[in-house]
């Protein structure tokens, strides 16, 4: 059989050749493709797919006529023809249209059909039935839900591509500056429902699906969330996405194709198991493989150079990276955007056959497996050196592939006359925290080694190409890289990375000059990208060269006095006891050993009075590469994502730097997407929206939300506010039964905690105010109970990464709880505890619509944004929160009488630490009556000692407190009970309600693209004709 995929039509068309006699049968035109279609769609659905009774198997002459669509669009007519000599069978169709009108009209191109044609619910049941039968996954017999899935996807998938397609020629045809946005992960979640709500066709689908016996919930809840991501990082890359293509900006996204994900997280009595992720077993129906797109990438090896003094990189590890393509559709708009993801493998000639047929099978697929390997496993343990090399792997492997792409199109598009210079004019990347830093050395090394600019050149078109997010404060998060791993690996990056950094410090040295070389020293300590590693030779010559011995003064007397005399002596002694150490600025050359290990800078006179300085690295620290003052330095734009966090950033983070570039310093406030956060996984919400604005225009144009401010005393708005409320959190319910087997009143108070499991995240906090919410009802009669609490059901969710063993410690603290209350007939529904496995899209869009209370209690400073927190507003849901990321900007908006706020903030963190650590803190009583609880056994027999041990104590590893779980705990309590007390006033607590969600429009993606856009990027929306 031969197939055609003809890309321009929204369906596959087939010439059926049994002699397996080449055929040159031409893709059938739009039109004709819709007959063949129409014809299906008369047919019922079994007919299409019952392989053993269709003509084409038969042997006898046959032909099928007289299929017809009820409005006459057509006739599918099937001829075969028989000979002695060989049989040829062809599909053959032939358009027989009955409307005359149309053939007194001037014929429309095929692309205008195409631009003009939209699909109806017959028309889209057909196609789903023409891949259900001709690009099927599944056996025929039936066309069952997993079945209808797949086929369904497909049939949104051809439209895409026609978008798709007609978006990048235009790209390509205009040649506009274009933004590429470097992620190592992208949380998107389920497509469906998106794709078919962006291309307006929810309708038409749902009715297709109903006619073929299914329902479209049903069908896309057969789709795996895409294991491309884990927590925020990657479902705000999604949402950038997602409003790229809704506001027509030329931008494109790249990132890598886990095959396993992170993991798929499994809670037993033990907590948290991970196994790996089977999101692409049945095959990713919205990816487009691009087997002609592919690009080497290689790791090891050594440098040469060229007879032209060209350097290059030889030998070593070769890998390929393979593209495939995943559409991403704008809503109400015909622009769909690309995510290129990279898969990684090795050429056939890679397998060691000879190595296998001799039976070292391991052997054979040695180099196979470090290729594939590579794309295996979303941030794979880094605690041995081959976990590190694995990451770092990644790392080049995304930026590299990605790069090379990106100027193959830059080429491409530039024709014969290639401008270099104009590069930056054409290309922006941005690198979505410090994962792609390695995008900087690789652009240089691309530059200069293949395309034969010169280091100057090369240099100045990477600082104006490429722009840096940042996304956290905390210090393990700032990556660092070890020098030896990265010169093993990576060798060439290495040299560009020590130039890079020589000439940054000549920067810093005509910054602050040399008169000064405490502050000098200070500074380079600071911002140096090589850290604890030698000067180069060319900075100590200049720094030595400048220090100046003041001419000898002739000798005259003058009284002086002995401790003077004294004192100089001794200065003299010590002096002439120092040895003079040398600089090495070669890799690999041991360091000189240090008596102290200080790294005090000194100024050391030799015997012939000669002044030299001195950089002093500690022997017994490692020598990194600082990938986060890599990006400072390389791009040409540095932006926080919430106002508080580019605060810190600025005058903490990267104070220095900021201190001498003010100008590349700036605020993006994250967002999320209100079609996927509202529109979609909301839409009962969505409807009251629409019908109190008046208009649905509030998809696209966030800000309209405030209307709804006027309306929140609205006795009718809030009934139906409360009813939308209300059936959600009976789905809410029913889906905690299937997930966990809990039974919970939807009566109660939903009060949810879902993101990622760390510390700093202070999921301990929740889980002790709950265990103390618990000893107290307990304490207490059955009727002092209902009277003094509000029933609630707290739902967590979230994965404690693989190694991260203190929040697994929490994650089975919580599941102990919550077997322990749940299970407790004196309780009964008052408090449920759930731990919601797998959390991922899918499930926030489940539970997000149906929370009434959501908490957002990092430790003030330490959460750089958030983004569920304005998933959570936008629905209608309340906040508890401390001072910290995004939270503050939403009390702003929502008003703080409608945020419940408790907590240190976020000056006082260090100040409250050093207390700490010198003793001064005293603990209240409750949080001390919590522990000792938690300590009695009433959980079960598990040893919590080290979780909550780490709590106490006032110095040392893991102890301490560092997250202020402690000095926090009675401000917690305290606004739990003002909580209870607002919820018990519904009026009160629906309009609270109300407000947060006209209250979130600022926090919508969209606004924070346009800044982008407009502010870093320099590009402009580009609307397809």
């Amino acid at each position: 059989m031969k197939v055609w995929n003809c890309e321009m039509i929204p369906f596959r068309c087939y010439s059926f050749d049994y002699t397996h006699k080449k055929t040159n049968t031409l893709p059938l035109s739009l039109n004709e493709s819709l007959v063949v279609i129409a014809a299906m769609a008369a047919l019922p659905f079994s007919t299409i797919c019952r392989h053993s009774n269709s003509s084409l198997h038969s042997n006898s002459k046959s032909s099928f006529t007289g299929f017809s669509q009820r409005n006459n669009i057509g006739h599918l007519f099937l001829i075969r023809k028989c000979s002695s000599r060989r049989v040829v069978r062809k599909l053959c169709v032939k358009n027989v249209a009955s409307d005359k009108k149309q053939e007194q009209n001037e014929p429309l191109t095929e692309q205008e059909t195409l631009d003009k044609f939209v699909p109806d619910s017959a028309s889209i049941a057909a196609s789903i039935k023409y891949h259900a039968e001709f690009t099927p996954s599944f056996s025929p017999e039936k066309f069952q839900l997993s079945k209808a899935f797949y086929a369904t996807a497909e049939s949104v998938r051809d439209s895409l591509i026609i978008n798709w397609n007609a978006t990048y020629e235009y790209y390509e045809r205009m040649n506009v500056k274009q933004a590429y946005y470097m992620s190592m992960e992208y949380l998107q979640g389920r497509a469906l429902l998106n794709a078919i709500g962006n291309l307006q066709l929810s309708g038409p689908y749902s009715e297709a699906l109903r006619k073929l016996g299914h329902n479209l919930e049903n069908v896309a809840n057969q789709e795996p969330d895409a294991a491309l991501g884990n927590g925020g990082l990657g479902r705000l890359a999604s949402c950038f996405l997602d409003s790229l293509a809704t506001l027509n900006y030329p931008a494109w996204g790249y990132g890598l194709r886990y095959k396993y994900g992170l993991f798929k997280q499994l809670i037993t009595k033990d907590g948290q198991e991970e196994v790996a992720e089977s999101w692409l077993e049945m095959g990713n129906p919205w990816e487009i493989p691009r087997n002609d797109v592919s690009y080497p990438v290689k790791f090891y090896g050594e440098i040469t150079s060229g007879p032209d003094g060209r350097k290059e990189w030889i030998g070593g590890e070769n890998i390929m990276a393979v593209a495939y393509d995943v559409p991403i559709p704008g809503y109400k708009t015909r622009t769909t955007i690309n995510l290129r993801l990279w898969s990684t493998k090795v050429s056939p000639e890679e397998f060691d056959l000879r190595a296998y047929n001799a039976g070292d099978h391991d052997k054979a697929y040695t180099a196979l497996k470090n290729a594939e390997k590579i794309c295996y496993v979303l941030y794979p343990g880094d605690e041995s050196i081959e976990g590190k090399t694995l990451r770092l792997k990644q790392q080049y492997t995304l930026c590299s592939a990605s790069l090379q792409d990106i100027i193959a199109r830059f080429e491409k598009r530039s024709g014969k006359a290639i401008d270099w210079d104009t590069f930056p004019d054409k290309v922006v990347v941005q690198m979505n925290d410090t994962h792609p830093t390695l995008c900087i050395p690789e652009l240089i090394r691309i530059l200069m080694d293949v395309k034969g600019l010169s280091w100057d050149k090369a240099w100045e078109i990477t600082k104006r190409t490429v722009a840096y997010t940042n996304h956290t404060v905390l210090p393990e998060a700032l990556e660092k890289w070890s020098l030896k791993l990265l010169q093993d690996l990576l060798p060439r990056h290495v040299e560009i990375i020590r130039k890079t950094d020589e000439v940054f410090i000549h920067e810093i040295i005509s910054e602050y000059g040399m008169n000064d070389l405490d502050l000098l020293d200070q500074k380079l300590r600071k911002m140096r990208i090589l850290e604890n590693i030698e000067l180069p030779n060319s900075v100590v010559e200049l720094i030595n060269s400048s220090i100046e011995i003041p001419d000898t003064d002739p000798i005259e007397e003058r009284d002086v006095i002995d401790t003077d005399i004294k004192a100089t002596e001794e200065k003299e002694e010590e002096a002439e006891a120092k040895e003079v150490e040398e600089d090495e600025d070669e890799v690999g050359k041991e360091e000189p050993e240090e008596d102290d290990g200080e790294e005090e800078p000194s100024v050391e006179e030799d015997t012939e009075k000669k002044t030299t300085w001195t950089f002093k690295v500690d022997s017994k620290q490692p020598k990194m590469v600082r990938m986060a003052n890599l990006c400072v330095v390389g791009g040409f734009s540095v932006n926080g994502v919430a106002e508080i966090h580019s605060e810190i950033v600025k005058q903490e983070v990267f104070n220095d730097f900021y201190e001498m570039w003010p100008e590349k310093f700036q605020n993006k406030t994250n967002g999320v997407t209100p079609r996927r956060w509202i529109r979609f996984c909301n839409p009962d919400l969505s409807k009251i929206i629409t019908k109190w604005i008046g208009t649905e225009d509030w998809v696209t144009d966030i800000e309209k939300l405030a209307i709804l401010r006027k309306f929140a005393d609205n006795e009718d708005l809030q009934s139906e506010w409360m009813e939308s409320k209300r059936r959600n959190k009976i789905k809410v319910a029913s889906f905690i039964k299937e997930r966990t087997g809990y039974d919970v009143s939807s009566n109660a108070m939903f009060d949810v905690q879902v993101k990622r499991i760390h510390e700093y995240k202070r999921q301990l906090l929740n889980i002790l105010g709950i265990v103390y919410r618990y000893k107290k009802m307990k304490e207490m009669s059955d009727e002092e109970r209902k009277q003094s609490f509000v029933p609630r059901v707290c739902i967590f969710g979230g994965k404690a990464f693989a190694t991260y063993v203190q929040a697994k410690r929490i994650v089975k603290f919580i599941t102990d709880v919550g077997a322990t209350i749940n299970h407790d007939p004196e309780i009964g529904d008052l408090l449920k505890v759930v731990f919601v496995p797998d959390y991922n899209v899918s499930v926030a869009e489940m539970l997000i619509p149906g929370s009434e209370l959501s908490q957002h209690i990092s430790t003030a400073g330490m959460e750089a944004s958030g983004t569920s927190n304005m998933k959570f507003a936008m629905n209608g849901c309340l906040l508890i929160g401390t001072l910290d990321g995004a939270n503050v900007e939403i009390r702003e908006e929502v008003g703080e009488d409608n945020f419940f706020l408790f907590g240190a903030r976020a000056h006082e963190i260090s100040t409250l630490r050093k207390e700490r650590a010198e003793g001064k803190f005293v603990a209240d009583p409750r949080f001390e009556e919590v522990k000792a609880y938690v300590r009695s056994g009433v959980f079960g027999s598990y040893n919590y000692e080290e979780l909550i041990g780490s709590l106490e104590g006032n110095e040392g590893y893991g102890r301490a407190d560092y997250f202020l779980v402690g000095k926090d705990f009675p401000s917690y309590l305290d606004c739990q009970d003002a909580i209870d007390i607002a919820y018990r006033d519904q009026k009160r607590w629906t309009r609270m309600s109300i407000l947060n969600t006209a209250g979130s429009y600022k926090f919508s993606s969209d606004r924070t693209i346009h800044q982008y856009a407009r502010d870093i990027w320099r590009i402009q929306p580009l609307f397809l004709p």
